[in-house]
C-alpha cells in the first residue's frame, strides 16, 4: 500500500501548475504585476498573490499564464466563484489546466449539471484518473443512473492498492441509495480495507448500523475502533444510539456529497503521504465549496493552512466552527494554536480560557491552557491547569504520564523541585522507559549534584530509548563532567555538538568540558560559539551570557572557585 500510495500523491494526483502553452509577459508594469504575484504565491500568501494577478489580467486578458497563477490563487483561498470565471476561459480556449478542471468541475456541481460533471473525459491530465473516476460515478448517482454508477465504481481502478478507497465510496453510494444492507456487506468484508478504519469510515458504518436497526453493533464498532477512548463527538453518537435513535446517514447523503467526499478523501490521502500542503489545499478547498458542513475538511483545511505559514486565514476556518458542533472544542484548540503562532499568547490564554468554562470536562483543554501557560513562565497558572486535567484523566489511562511530566517541568521552572520530583516519578511509574522523562529527571538531579549515580542510570537509560537526541546525549555527558569522568563526557559532548550544532548551552557543555581536560583554546572556541548562538530576545533560562563571558576573561577554574564550588581536577593545555 505504500508504494501505491507514493505513486498516487507524487504522479498521478501531481498538479501542474502552469499551462501547457506559455505565453511571454509583454510590459513593464505588467511584467511587475507577474513577478510580484508569482512571489507572493511562493510564500503563499494566497490574497497578494491574487491581487496582483487581478492586476496583471487587467492589462493582458488572455494571458493564460495569468489566469491559471490567478485561479491557483483564489482556490487556495476557496474563492470558487472568483476562479470559475477563469477556469472556463482556460479550457475553453484548449489549454489543459487540472486547476482548471477542478473548479469547473465545482461549478458543474454547483449548477445540478451531474450529466455534464458524467461526461467529462477521463484522462491523466485531468485531476486525476481515480478522482475523475470516481467524481463521474457519483455523477451517475446524480442522474439516477444507478447500474451505470456501480459499474463506474468497479470500473475506477483495478490497482489493489485503490481498491479499498473506491469500494469505500461504493459502500457510501449503496447508502445514499437506502441499500444499506448492500452497503454493510460491503463494510463487514475485506474489501474497504484501511478505508473502513479511518475515522469516517468507522462513523460511516455507525450510520448505517443504525439504519438497519443495529445500533448495540454500532456502540461495539465504536467501543472495537476506538480501543473505548472517546471524545464528544463519539459520546454524543454513543447516547443518541444507546437510546435507540435511528441515526441518520450524514457522510454522503447526496451525489454532491459524494463528490465533496471524494475530494475530502483524496485530501486525506495526500496529508498522510505528507504531499505538499499547498497541493492539499486544493484539494480540501473543492470539497469544503461543495460541502460547507463537512467540519473535517474545515479542520483539515485550517491545518493546511496553518502548515503553510498562513495563519490569519487558519483562524478563520477555525472559527466557521459552530459552538454546537462535537468537533467546537478541536476547532478552538486549533484557533488558540494559530494565534499562538501568530504571537498573540494573549488572545489564545482567553480562548483556551472561554473553551474550559465550556468544555470544562475535557483534560485536553486544561493541558492545552497549561502548556501555553508555561511556556509564558506563568507556572502558578500552569500547574493549577495541569491538575484539572489530571483530575480529569483516569489512573490508569497510559497517557497520564505526559501530565506528570508537564506538570513536574512547571513545579521545576517555579521552583518547587521536591513536587518536581514526584510528578517525574509518577510518570516513570507509569511509563518507566520514557526517554523526555528520565532524561529531564536525570539532569535536574545532575544540577542538583544530588543521587548522581541515579541520575546516570536514567540518563543512559534516555539516550539508550533516544540516541539521535542531541540533548538527551548532552544530559549524559553532564552528568559525566558532574562525576569527574571528563574523558567520558568529552566523547558525548561531542557526539552532542553533533547533533545540536548551534544549542548555545550544548556548545557551552562542551567548552567547560574541554576546560577540565585540559584543552583550553578548544574550551575557549566553544564558549565563543555557544555566546554567538544566543539570541537575547529568545534567550534560553540555561544559556547564561555574562558566565559565558566570564569564563572567557578568567578561565573556569576562576569562576567556580567565585560561585563558591568544588575545584576541577585539570590537566595541562596542549
Amino acid at each position: 500500500m505504500q508504494k501505491i500510495l507514493t505513486t498516487v500523491s507524487a504522479v498521478a494526483l501531481g498538479l501542474a501548475l502552469t499551462v501547457s502553452v506559455p505565453v511571454a509577459v509583454s510590459a513593464e508594469t505588467l511584467a511587475g504585476s507577474y513577478l510580484a504575484g508569482r512571489n507572493a504565491s511562493v510564500r503563499n500568501d494566497f490574497e497578494i498573490a491574487a491581487g496582483y494577478y487581478a492586476t496583471a489580467l487587467a492589462r493582458d486578458q488572455a494571458n493564460v499564464e495569468l489566469m491559471e497563477g490567478a485561479t491557483l490563487a483564489y482556490l487556495a483561498l476557496g474563492d470558487i466563484d472568483r476562479a470559475l470565471p477563469l477556469a472556463k476561459q482556460i479550457l475553453s480556449e484548449g489549454h489543459r489546466s487540472q486547476v482548471a478542471r477542478m473548479v469547473t468541475t465545482a461549478g458543474l456541481v454547483d449548477d445540478g449539471d451531474f450529466a455534464a460533471v458524467a461526461a467529462q473525459e477521463i484522462r491523466s491530465d485531468g485531476i486525476s484518473p481515480w478522482i475523475d473516476g470516481l467524481v463521474k460515478a457519483w455523477a451517475l448517482i446524480g442522474m439516477d443512473d444507478v447500474d451505470g454508477a456501480l459499474a463506474q465504481f468497479d470500473a475506477v481502478s483495478d490497482d489493489a492498492g485503490m481498491q479499498s478507497i473506491v469500494q469505500f465510496h461504493k459502500a457510501l453510494a449503496l447508502a445514499t441509495l437506502g441499500r444499506y444492507a448492500d452497503a454493510e456487506e460491503l463494510f463487514a468484508g475485506d474489501a474497504l480495507g484501511a478505508a473502513a478504519r479511518t475515522r469516517r469510515g468507522v462513523m460511516a458504518r455507525v450510520e448505517i448500523l443504525s439504519q438497519l436497526d443495529r445500533n448495540a453493533d454500532a456502540v461495539q464498532s465504536i467501543a472495537t475502533a476506538f480501543n473505548g477512548s472517546t471524545d464528544p463527538e463519539l459520546d454524543t453518537l454513543i447516547t443518541r444510539l444507546e437510546t435507540g435513535e435511528r441515526v441518520a446517514f450524514t457522510h454522503a447523503p447526496t451525489a454532491r456529497a459524494g463528490i465533496a467526499e471524494v475530494f475530502f478523501t483524496f485530501a486525506a490521502l495526500l496529508r498522510s503521504e505528507q504531499a505538499s500542503a499547498y497541493f492539499t489545499l486544493l484539494h480540501t478547498r473543492i470539497a469544503n465549496h461543495l460541502r460547507p458542513d463537512h467540519v473535517d475538511a474545515v479542520l483539515l483545511t485550517a491545518d493546511l493552512l496553518e502548515d503553510l505559514g498562513q495563519y490569519k486565514l487558519a483562524i478563520e476556518e477555525y472559527r466557521s466552527v459552530d459552538a454546537s458542533d462535537p468537533a467546537f472544542h478541536v476547532a478552538e484548540l486549533g484557533r488558540a494554536a494559530a494565534l499562538r503562532r501568530l504571537d498573540k499568547v494573549d488572545q489564545a490564554i482567553e480562548v483556551l480560557d472561554q473553551l474550559a468554562r465550556s468544555h470544562g470536562d475535557l483534560a485536553v483543554v486544561h493541558s492545552t491552557l497549561g502548556d501555553t501557560l508555561r511556556a509564558q513562565d506563568e507556572d502558578q497558572a500552569a500547574i493549577a491547569a495541569y491538575t484539572k486535567a489530571l483530575n480529569l484523566t483516569d489512573k490508569e489511562d497510559p497517557r497520564a504520564w505526559f501530565l506528570y511530566f508537564s506538570r513536574g517541568i512547571a513545579y521545576s521552572q517555579d521552583g518547587d523541585s521536591v513536587a518536581a520530583e514526584e510528578d517525574f516519578r509518577a510518570a516513570l511509574a507509569i511509563n518507566p522507559d520514557q526517554p523526555q522523562v528520565l532524561n529531564y529527571l536525570g539532569y535536574s538531579l545532575v544540577e542538583e549534584q544530588r543521587k548522581l549515580d541515579e541520575a546516570l542510570d536514567m540518563i543512559e537509560r534516555a539516550v539508550a530509548g533516544s540516541p539521535d537526541s542531541g540533548y538527551i546525549v548532552d544530559s549524559l555527558g553532564w552528568v559525566y563532567y558532574r562525576l569527574g569522568r571528563y574523558d567520558e563526557a568529552v566523547i558525548q559532548m561531542e557526539r552532542a555538538v553533533e547533533l545540536e550544532a548551534v544549542d548555545p548551552v550544548v556548545n557551552d557543555h562542551l567548552g567547560d568540558v574541554f576546560w577540565a581536560v585540559g584543552r583550553k583554546r578548544e574550551a575557549q572556541f566553544q564558549w565563543k560559539r555557544a555566546l554567538s548562538f544566543i539570541e537575547f530576545s529568545t534567550m534560553d533560562t540555561e544559556a547564561e551570557p555574562d558566565r559565558i563571558r566570564r569564563k572567557l576573561d578568567v578561565g573556569l577554574d576562576v569562576v567556580l572557585e567565585e560561585e563558591g564550588a568544588a575545584p576541577l581536577n585539570v590537566a595541562n593545555d596542549n
